[in-house]
């Protein structure tokens, strides 16, 4: 009998257990303590089957269609778990909206108070280990977590409010800064040029590209540029980069880092911290730990943003674009969404473009990998000013001397203004919520390791 056939998986030695696990689901009630014995029993005891069947990357057809039995079972009974108790558990792990709890350390405590329901920490680093096509991603389970803790309106509208609170790293660094002027912190660095905060990020070797390695360094840079009370206006730039076809050039960002995303490097809840974190940051400003950061009652410490497009913005490195207020470019200088070419969603674009571009413009950058030339009627539907490659420095300083000089009491209550009307913060965590789902889907898909293979050559480069 051929491999993968139903009789051929019907004779593995654990195929008769795996039936009789999925044929006795769980069923949820109101009691969140009982369901999550019931449950998480149901989950480990799949966990342990998939556990005798072997790693992806050596099994054969018959051996991954059990494999695969277990973790859609498990994963229905996720879904039915957290359409009864999504919002219970959130206000547990919160004591009830008390505590502001990140997302990184809410899908490990989650982890820890319902074993199964979420990939631990050592399943999420032994899995790392592994390129993304030989994961079973048991991450996927997180999106579905946060499909549920965001979905609910008041446990989204809180942890939006968390992850737009300043890292500890950064307020460790904050005097620092008061007293230097700058702070490298590797990956990114933040300088006080007269009244600007200068956010550069610092990646050459993958062309300032994103990833797991940068997200801590380029949010903690962007919490002190808003931090800075010497400041009051933010701009945010690629580093120079030495070697290789752009040295001696400034280039802004290649998105993320494809190579990482082929090798397994770039985790599911990367997506989630990067675009509810600092990219948020920048379209809403650093929230206070008592005041909600919404635009009608609460209260943000914002700034204008001005972001300086060297080369090329593409990837996340146009998303960004989409969440400043400035964008300087110079002529030469290009931007792409080549989402489809990826595999995944490209970030919250999908909500934002639009605005800039129109509809029928955004999706053919979003699913046909349209290209914008800066210097083209299009590109400056996005671009605010675009000048010659030699002449951005020149218009950097005048553009800043423009915000700084001309008063910016008003700018944060404009950027209130125009957020109401177009991405008030409600619909931001709606978008979220959905987005959780199908970026964790896209995240471990097959398309998206095929796409890699076709258009990056990913299984030739170097990690």
């Amino acid at each position: 009998m051929a491999q993968g056939s139903t009789g051929a998986a019907a004779t593995h030695p654990q195929s008769a257990a795996i039936a009789d696990w999925t044929a006795r689901p769980p069923s949820a009630t109101r009691d969140l303590d009982r369901d999550t014995l019931t449950f998480s029993e149901f989950w480990q005891k799949g966990l342990a089957l998939l556990g005798q069947v072997p790693g992806k990357d050596k099994r054969n057809e018959a051996e991954q269609a059990l494999a695969q039995t277990i973790l859609d079972a498990s994963r229905r009974t996720r879904s039915v778990f957290l359409r009864a108790h999504a919002p219970a558990l959130y206000r547990r792990l919160t004591a009830d909206l008390t505590r502001h709890v990140r997302v990184e350390a809410l899908a490990e405590a989650a982890a820890e108070h319902v074993p199964g329901l979420t990939p631990t920490k050592a399943q999420v680093a032994a899995e790392r280990a592994c390129l993304q096509k030989n994961k079973d991603g048991h991450e996927i389970d997180q999106g579905l977590l946060f499909n549920h803790f965001i979905g609910d309106k008041d446990c989204g509208l809180h942890l939006c409010h968390t992850m737009l609170l300043p890292r500890a790293e950064a307020l460790a660094q904050r005097e620092r800064l008061a007293r230097e002027g700058r702070v490298d912190l590797g990956t990114a660095s933040v300088e006080r040029r007269g009244k600007a905060s200068i956010v550069t990020m610092n990646n050459p070797r993958y062309l300032n590209a994103e990833d797991d390695n940068t997200l801590p360094g380029v949010e903690t840079a962007i919490d002190l540029a808003l931090l800075d009370s010497d400041t009051s206006v933010c701009v945010l730039r690629g580093s120079r980069i030495e070697g290789g076809k752009y040295n001696g050039q400034n280039v802004f960002s290649t998105g993320i880092n494809l190579t990482h995303l082929y090798n397994g490097k770039i985790s599911f809840l990367w997506y989630l911290i990067r675009d509810m974190g600092f990219v948020n940051k920048m379209f809403r400003g650093l929230a206070l730990p008592d005041l909600p950061p919404d635009e009608i009652f609460g209260d943000t410490l914002e700034k204008l943003w001005i972001a300086v497009v060297e080369k090329f913005a593409i990837g996340g490195g146009c998303q960004y674009l989409l969440a400043t207020d400035y964008v300087l470019a110079a002529s030469d200088s290009y931007m792409t969404l080549p989402a489809r070419k990826e595999g995944i969603i490209p970030g919250v674009a999908n909500l934002r473009l639009t605005r800039f571009v129109g509809d029928r413009l955004a999706r053919q950058l979003v699913m046909y990998e349209r290209r914008l030339d800066c210097d083209s009627p299009e590109g400056r539907l996005v671009c605010d000013d675009v000048v010659d490659p030699e002449k951005i420095e020149q218009a950097l300083t005048d553009v800043i001397d423009r915000l700084t000089t001309s008063g910016v009491v008003s700018a944060a209550s404009n950027r209130r203004a125009f957020r109401i009307a177009q991405e008030p913060l409600d619909l931001f965590r709606s978008y979220m919520a959905v987005y959780s789902r199908e970026q964790a889907a896209c995240h471990f898909s097959p398309a998206l390791i095929s796409n890699l293979e076709r258009y990056w050559n990913a299984q030739q480069r170097a990690a």
